[in-house]
């Protein structure tokens, strides 16, 4: 199984750049919650072990990892709310989330290494996309692991406050017993009412 690497980092470093983040996002997709940001200055010193996408490993492993990198790395994150999503939609949201925690970072990144084929368009340093970064960079895994925990995170601590929708099990994504919770208890304040499952229930309510 191929794992990420330091290839991308050490091009950046060779070319003369000190501090290189990994930058990616998590949360596009669910129907409820904020999309979230993170980017992670690696120390070459001291990179934790079994650093993989996110989405790859299991919660404890991720939860470990997420010590690591707080311990040894510069991290950064940033969530952005469900009405700045419906106002500006998903993806100006995921890249304003994506620089928010860019800039965010107590020592200033010089280089990125963004997830994607999109960078925010007003970066004021130079990077570089990579699709599926967070399966080939480092920096880009720890990033998509910090994401992910701490959003996750967020969910379970507003599903204590909106039970029935399971949010501390599918993180707001549109599984079965959340699609259920919608149609039997209604939309809250943390849902997208641009997505479209949203929109129509909010639809068919105001008929």
């Amino acid at each position: 199984m191929d794992c990420p690497d330091l290839f991308n980092e050490t091009e950046a470093w060779q070319a003369g750049f000190q501090q290189v983040a990994g930058v990616d996002e998590v949360g596009r997709g669910p129907l409820a919650g904020p999309v979230t940001a993170a980017a992670v200055i690696l120390n070459p010193k001291a990179i934790p072990d079994g650093l993989n996408d996110s989405k790859k490993l299991s919660a404890k492993r991720r939860e470990s990892l997420f010590e690591q990198i707080q311990a040894t790395s510069i991290v950064s994150y940033a969530h952005i709310s469900e009405s700045v999503i419906d106002d500006i939609n998903i993806l100006n949201a995921s890249l304003l989330a994506m620089r928010t925690a860019v800039t965010g970072l107590s020592m200033a990144a010089d280089f990125l290494l963004i997830d994607g084929n999109r960078a925010p368009s007003d970066l004021q340093m130079p990077h570089r996309t990579i699709i599926k970064g967070d399966a080939k960079s480092l920096s880009i895994a720890a990033a998509s692991i910090i994401a992910k925990t701490v959003r996750d995170r967020l969910m379970s601590d507003l599903a204590a406050s909106f039970p029935g929708y399971g949010w501390e099990k599918n993180a707001g994504y549109s599984s079965a017993e959340h699609k259920s919770a919608l149609l039997r208890l209604g939309v809250t304040p943390h849902h997208r009412v641009s997505f479209k499952p949203i929109h129509n229930i909010l639809y068919l309510k105001n008929k």
